[in-house]
């Protein structure tokens, strides 16, 4: 794959689609989808097959007098056998659930919807880590470019010094300070670039493809407005789950109403008398309504609403506590952008004052008034002066786009 130069928010982009965690919004909804799917199969009937063999202690028998009375009559009576048999079905098909089933659902997805906020919020993390890595490579390059121009500078310097040590108008030392200075320069600038090399590396493996350099970003007006932070939406997110949970309290204590059937094969059957009579085996089958109501959810109802009015409460304070910080982050997030903006305005006055200095010195030492380390230290400080300029710009970039991520707009 071909590197290439990417820009901040192409980087944003990228590293978000790279992090493994976005697999996990699939996963989320496949669950969620799954999980509902199997609540409202709660719908359908139930349907339960079953054999049993029983031997009863006693059994129904006929009163002693219309016993006597059917013997006389010659009618044979052999009475129901302890030994019972059934192989049967039964079927439950709910009509009327009082918004359980309805109920469930609503907390399933609910309870997606901020497993998904949770997984907002683990990966926004990555835009800012992605910045601080961004910029750090936009602060390397721009000492890069310092050193280079710091470079070129020695190296007229040096020239100059040669020239003048074959005319005998400047010492051996002279020349040699000013090399030793630009080779110090010179290895100050492998340095950077093996920091460069290692940052775009970094960058690299976040975003999944190969960078070779970033694009310096356009400045940007000072944001100002509401906080659109995935923290909020997963707060908001806890909440509805209260709200579902809470309307779920309400449908336990409606009645419920279904149908029911139940056939069976055995003996004794629903006509026991002619059971009586004659051991057979027979089909037999009832169909019919249910009407229920289980009153047990109001012994806990109480405490069941004042523990999720206390989750409620909680995610509410949580919330504040969120609002509260982030606009204590904002305030010291303005005030370093004002910060970097007034030393910015005067670094450009310092680096001409430092360079008329240095220039002055140079003029200086090819007249031989001065000698070379006070010129070094001279080229030293125009050289700082300009690293500040070129910090504080990028730390202002970098402030500006911070206040993007504190906010998420």
């Amino acid at each position: 794959m071909l590197a290439q130069t990417k820009t901040l928010a192409e980087c944003q982009e990228l590293a978000v689609q790279n992090y493994p965690l976005i697999k996990k919004y699939d996963l989320i909804a496949q669950t969620t989808a799954t999980e509902t799917d199997n609540v409202a199969k709660q719908w359908l009937p139930k349907i339960s097959a079953y054999a049993q063999a029983t031997l009863q202690s006693d059994v129904v028998t006929l009163p002693e007098t219309m016993n006597n009375l059917l013997k006389i009559t010659g009618v044979a009576w052999e009475g129901i056998k302890r030994d019972q048999y059934k192989i049967g079905i039964d079927v439950n098909q709910i009509i009327y659930d009082g918004g359980t089933i309805k109920s469930q659902k609503n907390i399933i997805r609910r309870q997606g919807d901020l497993q998904a906020a949770q997984n907002d919020v683990n990966i926004y993390a990555v835009r800012k880590r992605v910045n601080e890595i961004f910029f750090s490579i936009l602060l390397a390059n721009e000492m890069i470019k310092l050193n280079a121009d710091r470079q070129m500078l020695l190296l007229a310097n040096e020239k100059q010094l040669e020239a003048m040590l074959k005319g005998g108008v400047a010492t051996e030392s002279d020349y040699a300070s000013v090399r030793a200075e630009r080779l110090n320069v010179v290895q100050e600038e492998n340095s950077l670039r093996a920091k460069q090399k290692s940052l775009l590396s970094l960058l690299s493996a976040f975003i999944g493809t190969t960078v070779s350099n970033v694009e310096k970003p356009a400045y940007i007006p000072l944001i100002k407005g509401e906080n659109y932070r995935p923290e909020l939406r997963l707060l908001d997110a806890q909440i509805k789950v209260i709200d579902a949970q809470e309307a779920a309290l309400n449908s336990q204590l409606m009645p419920k109403l279904g149908a029911f059937a139940s056939g069976f094969y055995g003996y004794p059957g629903f006509d026991m008398y002619a059971d009586m009579m004659n051991r057979r085996f027979s089909l037999n089958g009832i169909v019919g309504l249910k009407l229920s109501w289980d009153i047990s959810p109001l012994y806990t109802r109480k405490g069941d609403k004042t523990r999720l009015q206390l989750k409620r409460e909680t995610a509410e304070t949580e919330r504040a506590t969120f609002l509260f910080n982030s606009k204590l982050e904002e305030i010291q997030n303005d005030k370093e952008i004002e910060r970097f903006q007034q030393l910015i305005a005067t670094d450009n006055e310092i680096i001409q004052l430092r360079s008329k200095v240095r220039k002055a010195y140079e003029s200086k030492l090819r007249h031989g008034i001065i000698e070379t380390t006070s010129l070094l230290q001279e080229i030293t400080k125009e050289n700082a002066a300009k690293t500040n300029l070129s910090t504080h710009e990028i730390e202002l970039l970098k402030q500006l786009y911070d206040k993007k991520i504190l906010l998420a707009q």
